[in-house]
């Protein structure tokens, strides 16, 4: 079990704050209902979608399930990929941000498998997504030179999403910004490893 301890902590860590969240928010909200916890700017409201995170669509009944399918067998690859870099001792930081992305990647198949079965208005595979999460920062309108949306209303940060959608963002995130850190020593090992075969 060495190795996996921290990730497996994060992994449960956001597991648990991702579907208690939820939780509160299917049971004491109703559906488009919100609440202002700072401002205009964080804003809690209760929305579902089918699709993907930050309530993109994938349409239709088959494409729901489809995409539950997809995320079933998208997390099984995750997950060995997680197993993978610890087992070969990859970077830390890298590994808890794939733990990261693993722990937001179940908490939404939870609710695309289950969902719909536990709240009593689906089948298996599926449930809808619930988001919470909403940040409309900046409010206000593009001006009338602007091409295309001249004259309509803009938003930012207009998604809904949830705790889940904001554990794989920041992982994904992470690695772009540290991936030179993170896959350094696999490349001077590689070089190393090179060096000595030529040698001999």
């Amino acid at each position: 079990m060495k190795g996996y301890t921290k990730p497996l902590i994060l992994i449960i860590l956001v597991l648990i704050a991702d579907q208690a969240s939820k939780t509160w928010v299917k049971t004491n909200m109703s559906l488009q209902q919100e609440f202002k916890i700072i401002g205009d700017w964080f804003i809690i409201h209760f929305t579902e979608n089918n699709g993907m995170a930050f309530g993109l669509e994938f349409g239709g009944e088959f494409g729901k399930l489809a995409l539950s399918l997809f995320r079933v067998f998208a997390v099984a690859g995750i997950g060995y990929g997680l197993h993978h870099l610890i087992k070969h001792k990859y970077h830390r930081g890298l590994i808890l941000n794939v733990a990261l992305i693993f722990a937001g990647a179940v908490g939404n198949i939870i609710d695309s498998v289950f969902y719909g079965k536990i709240y009593g208005y689906a089948g298996w595979l599926h449930g809808q997504v619930v988001d919470m999460l909403y940040f409309p920062i900046i409010k206000g309108t593009f001006p009338s030179w602007f091409p295309f949306w001249a004259n309509e209303p803009f938003e930012f940060f207009r998604p809904v999403f949830n705790l889940a959608d904001a554990a794989i963002s920041v992982g994904v995130i992470a690695i772009l910004i540290f991936q030179k850190s993170y896959f350094k020593e696999e490349v001077k090992d590689e070089i190393g490893i090179n060096n000595e075969t030529v040698e001999d």
